[in-house]
């Protein structure tokens, strides 16, 4: 008999994945050409070649037991100091292998440092709408998850009503910058107020209140906007990051998290990490694919192809009379279902054969999220079904 929290798991499991093997489902039944899936965040656009050629390299010229060897739990060291170099570049800071722990992936780092930050019921602050699998990564963690309510206007975070969210049960702010669903970016001014709230509640409370920063989409913003560091701004922050979006790697499962110094308990908090991400059975970040990276630390996917379906996708549907918010940053665009009913609109969808997630499922109904990190000319083919949908709706 299974155990009766993987009940939940199973009736609660992914939204974005059940859309993504219903696409697989139609695909095989009206070929993939004729349906149009903007359900999962699988990018689109190829590795960047320096990647392909950092693998192979890496064969080449390194020997094969070591790199396909164990290593210290937190990652290679030259891997590690690589990576704190990279940002202490970027942002001014000053790093080095000790503040970096390689990760699978950015939810396996983000799972790690929950587990090291929780107590039972502690208490996990997001904003709405965030990715629903937070959900599961905080009751993993024993921890309660507290979504503070969207913002329908602007889709950042409320300084006041995080305020007004904090009890002595909460530990951590989970932020993810840019946003999955909405691809909005939060500006260094509202991080800022979110900073000093924290900073108050903290020596209100008598501990300190951890911002969890998620940020696999720091590199992928439009518009000459730029994502803040927050570390720099609330010391108190841990960063989990992943090469899946920035190098379209999200098979390999390699990212990192990014302890600072500054941070409440440090180096405890790092050790504790380390001895975390082992005893959940990851033992170590895969070895070849932390070696390709700290060769390729420089590159970066094809931005612009992602702008140009940005701007192609989001024209499209507010030309046909669809509200969608601005997105500055990632690769999604979030809907507004014209009658407020998410499930019913991906319903109708579905029968145009147009893949979108529910909004229900990030925490904000009324809503569908639409990854556009497809190809370009699925975009063009989608918007005559989107039209027929936007028609039966009576918009324009």
């Amino acid at each position: 008999m299974l155990a009766k929290e993987m009940e939940t798991y199973i009736t609660g499991g992914s939204a974005v994945r059940a859309m993504f093997e219903e696409g697989a489902r139609l695909a095989a039944k009206y070929g993939r050409e004729n349906v149009y899936d903007f359900s999962l965040g699988n990018p689109n656009i190829p590795a960047p070649g320096a990647v392909n050629d950092a693998i192979r390299a890496v064969l080449d010229e390194e020997e094969s037991t070591f790199v396909h060897g164990y290593m210290t739990n937190a990652g290679y060291p030259d891997v590690r100091r690589a990576v704190a170099e990279d940002l202490n570049r970027r942002f001014g800071t000053d790093y080095s292998e000790a503040n970096i722990l390689m990760t699978v992936g950015a939810a396996g780092g983000l799972n790690t440092i929950l587990r090291v930050l929780l107590d039972p019921e502690d208490e996990v602050i997001v904003f709405a709408p965030y990715f629903s699998e937070y959900n599961f990564y905080v009751r993993g963690a024993r921890g309660v998850i507290r979504p503070i309510p969207a913002d329908p206007e602007t889709f950042r975070p409320d300084p006041e009503a995080l305020r007004k969210a904090i009890t002595p049960r909460t530990k951590v702010l989970l932020l993810n910058n840019p946003n999955n669903p909405t691809g909005v970016v939060y500006a260094a001014e509202t991080l800022r107020a979110i900073a000093a709230v924290l900073t108050e509640k903290s020596a209100e409370i008598g501990h300190p209140i951890y911002i969890l920063s998620d940020e696999p989409y720091r590199e992928l913003v439009y518009d000459a906007v730029s994502v803040p560091w927050i570390p720099a701004l609330y010391p108190d922050t841990v960063v989990g990051y992943s090469w899946s979006k920035s190098l379209s790697l999200p098979g390999e499962r390699i990212g990192y998290l990014c302890i600072p110094a500054s941070c409440a308990d440090f180096p405890v908090m790092f050790d504790a990490a380390v001895a975390v991400s082992r005893t959940l059975g990851f033992v170590n970040a895969p070895s070849l694919i932390q070696r390709a990276v700290m060769r390729s630390l420089g590159a970066r996917t094809d931005i612009e192809a992602y702008d140009r379906n940005r701007q192609a996708l989001y024209k499209g549907l507010t030309d046909l009379g669809f509200r969608c918010a601005p997105p500055q940053g990632a690769f999604y665009l979030w809907v507004q279902a014209p009658d407020g009913d998410d499930v019913t609109f991906a319903q109708r969808g579905m029968e145009h054969r147009i893949l979108m997630v529910r909004g229900s499922g990030f925490g904000c109904a009324g809503y569908v999220r639409l990854a556009y990190c497809v190809s370009h000319d699925m975009i063009l083919r989608s918007l005559p079904a989107f039209e027929k949908l936007a028609k039966e709706y009576n918009l324009k």
